[in-house]
């Protein structure tokens, strides 16, 4: 907890803390909305494939009879491909990602947006990302849904995004110039950045989502080797402060991919979350 925090704004605070299914990946649609009700965790960040393996229609009602809210869901994005007939496919894709979003109340579609899938050129694959954004952005203004552009690491360029930094994205959000789209800001894929702060303020209102977690001194398998909070080297509670300064009060993902946290229990992952949230993040 910052020295500088005052007590009265701790349980606002954890207020803002919202379980992103991937933390506990084994739990199923069903064990997740129990697990944030019996840990006192108002947010729940989705994804589409433990939606679909549970269906939209229950899921949506599921939510709803809680009484959580649902900060994201993921994904869409992953817009580049070699085939013209399967850029459509994907961009019809992101309109269902879209439509799935807005029927389960989520604030807002997480786009992962695509490496190259192929493509020779990463200028060519950049392309083909900023058509098929602009491509949905009619559908998600119809359902109110908001288009979060997730720039992660560059050691995911190749393979999952190739908007691999805090400045291309905040271009791509200055180039729509809309206002359903905006950026997320993810402590994983952003702290290296030598100009993070100056971009984050670049942001501004725009920034729609911030996710936290940690990056471990050497990772011997980036996807894998998110830490929880203050087990890595990230200046968490920094990056939040810096992200709030602009205006953001949104909710707060913990976003974990790690097998060992996968394999423990799911109540001691959520108690362990919270007490490194108040320790590291607020």
């Amino acid at each position: 907890m910052s020295s500088t925090t005052p007590l009265r704004n701790l349980n606002e605070g954890m207020r803002r803390l919202s379980l992103n299914q991937k933390t506990i990946d084994r739990w199923t649609m069903p064990e997740a909305v129990e697990g944030c009700v019996r840990h006192d965790v108002e947010w729940i960040a989705l994804w589409r494939d433990k939606v679909d393996a549970y269906g939209l229609a229950a899921s949506a009602k599921l939510v709803k009879n809680s009484g959580l809210k649902v900060s994201s869901l993921c994904r869409g994005g992953l817009f580049p491909s070699t085939s013209a007939d399967d850029r459509a496919d994907r961009i019809e894709d992101n309109k269902r990602a879209i439509h799935e979003a807005a029927e389960l109340g989520a604030e807002m579609l997480a786009l992962v947006c695509g490496g190259l899938n192929g493509v020779q050129a990463p200028d060519e694959a950049r392309q083909m990302i900023e058509d098929g954004i602009a491509a949905i952005i009619p559908y998600a203004e119809a359902r109110g849904i908001k288009l979060g552009i997730e720039p992660l690491h560059p050691a995911f360029a190749a393979d999952r995004s190739l908007v691999s930094s805090m400045k291309y994205a905040n271009d791509l959000v200055e180039h729509f110039n809309h206002p359903n789209v905006g950026i997320v800001v993810d402590v994983f894929h952003v702290w290296w950045d030598p100009f993070l702060y100056e971009e984050i303020a670049r942001s501004g209102s725009k920034i729609f989502a911030f996710h936290v977690d940690d990056w471990p001194v050497t990772a011997t398998n980036v996807l894998m080797d998110r830490l929880m909070m203050g087990d890595g080297v990230c200046q968490i509670r920094r990056m939040r402060e810096a992200v709030d300064a602009q205006g953001y009060t949104g909710p707060i993902e913990v976003e974990i991919f790690n097998t060992d946290i996968w394999n423990r229990a799911g109540d001691d992952v959520m108690r362990e979350m919270k007490e490194r949230f108040l320790d590291h993040v607020l």
